[in-house]
């Protein structure tokens, strides 16, 4: 069953797995068009990255991962937020973009049976919103 990314469960654990895999990642988000909600079939998925210590490498590494290595079959554009050199880019990332993962609340990104999209942590279960922008 696909979530509202557009994605099988099975492939968000996936991504979520090897995210979470690389200690040096604190968060990570989905944006563009698959947080936007009108991705096509064949739409790359558009993954920011956050930590302090992130390196040029750990990023690197992941995007090989998921795009080599796995058998998902999607393209992966993966970043570094804290590098990116456009302010437009940081602020539509900031306004669309769905965390997905968080090592403080070891969260991520879940869908209930009614399709709403939920962030499951240890200890708390709050509802995201997807923004129509």
């Amino acid at each position: 069953m696909k979530n509202k990314f557009g994605l099988l469960e099975s492939d968000l654990t996936w991504i979520v797995e090897v995210i979470s895999s690389h200690r040096q990642v604190e968060q990570a988000f989905i944006f563009g068009s698959r947080a936007k909600g009108n991705f096509r079939p064949g739409s790359d998925v558009d993954l920011a990255l956050k930590g302090k210590n992130l390196d040029f490498e750990t990023v690197s590494k992941i995007s090989y991962i998921l795009n080599e290595e796995t058998l998902m079959p999607y393209k992966f554009d993966v970043i570094n937020y804290h590098r990116i050199q456009e302010p437009e880019l940081v602020l539509y990332i900031d306004r669309i973009g769905i965390e997905v993962f968080n090592r403080k609340k070891e969260s991520q990104l879940v869908e209930d049976t009614k399709g709403s999209l939920h962030v499951k942590g240890l200890f708390d279960f709050q509802t995201c919103q997807v923004s129509e922008t």
